[in-house]
């Protein structure tokens, strides 16, 4: 079984997962982390949101902060985890168009 975790603001993955655990083979989205909170303009203890003592096969970056998802991605790159991050340009993470 092919491991996921997905990283949230407000549910805003939710249609895509549905359409994971719908239509995915093989895969399994073992945890969520929803964030629904109000966020400050600038993050600065992202750590407070992102924890890392996560482990999976890929990482779902649905985060709306930028400061959230550059912290996430630097956590999955040092874990060596790949991370896709939908509709955002980044050089750290898969960033397939939406």
């Amino acid at each position: 079984m092919f491991k996921i975790i997905v990283f949230e603001e407000y549910g805003s993955g939710e249609k895509k997962i549905q359409g994971i655990t719908t239509h995915g083979t093989g895969l399994d989205i073992i945890k969520r982390y929803n964030i629904e909170e109000s966020l400050p303009e600038i993050v600065d203890d992202p750590e407070e949101f992102i924890p890392q003592d996560f482990n999976a096969d890929l990482v779902l970056d649905f985060l709306k902060h930028p400061d959230l998802s550059s912290y996430l991605a630097q956590v999955c790159k040092e874990k060596k985890i790949p991370v896709i991050a939908s509709g955002k340009k980044r050089a750290d993470a898969l960033a397939p168009f939406t």
